[in-house]
């Protein structure tokens, strides 16, 4: 009911209307044209840990198992929900501020009843960019999957990078990407504290790692054969 009513709302503002309707024409389009190498991809069912700025890089998981992503209950929000769901990618809505819980449980349930993996921006919804925060850990632990960092490059002009604080890139149709997927980590059997930490570091050590390595080798990943 909530869901609704805030899909109603935001259904009566003419300026949403045409602009997600203008993104969901582009994103049906882009589908038949999207082009990005996948590395390392994994066979098993997990969480992806994405930065905030490379959220659309979910529809590149969405190869052998479908991807459910959780997004937030704001206009933004319903814009890349819309989106997602042109490219194939199931959304759950909510956000640490609003829905949160309700989302949680949702994609927990998705990823252990269904041949899902889920995908998580782990500094969004604001940030501070690249920093990980806890719940991607405590999602995997209840789903009890592991966690594979992800990230998603291309050195082509239209790989766009808009000035947001996260530096949020979106490809134009016709560029060439190339997604890198790191190794699982598993969590402990029951986590302390001091685990918890240690896995999260491990995530932002892994991303920034992936990072580095994406943009090295960016021209022999796009060659590598599947």
């Amino acid at each position: 009911m909530i869901k609704k009513s805030i899909i109603e709302r935001y259904n009566k503002d003419k300026k949403f209307v045409l602009i997600s309707t203008l993104v969901i024409i582009l994103f049906h389009i882009i589908r038949f044209f999207y082009r990005c190498k996948c590395i390392n991809y994994p066979k098993e069912k997990c969480v992806f840990a994405l930065w905030h700025a490379h959220q659309c890089g979910v529809f590149s998981c969405n190869l052998e198992r479908k991807t459910a992503i959780m997004v937030s209950n704001s206009k933004d929000g319903e814009i890349i929900s819309r989106a997602a769901n042109a490219m194939g990618v199931e959304t759950v809505r909510g956000s640490h501020q609003r829905g949160g819980a309700k989302a949680t449980y949702e994609l927990i349930k998705k990823i252990k009843e269904e041949d899902v993996n889920g995908a998580i921006t782990i500094d969004g919804p604001k940030g501070p960019n690249r920093v990980v925060k806890k719940g991607i850990i405590e999602i995997a632990k209840l789903a009890n999957v592991p966690i594979v960092p992800a990230v998603w490059w291309s050195k082509d002009i239209t790989f766009l990078k808009f000035k947001s604080w996260d530096e949020f890139r979106f490809p134009l149709i016709g560029t060439r990407l190339v997604m890198l997927f790191g190794d699982p980590i598993y969590l402990p059997e029951n986590p302390t504290d001091e685990d918890i930490e240690n896995v999260r570091q491990k995530i932002e050590n892994s991303l920034n790692e992936l990072y580095i390595d994406i943009k090295k080798n960016f021209d022999k990943y796009l060659k590598q054969k599947p």
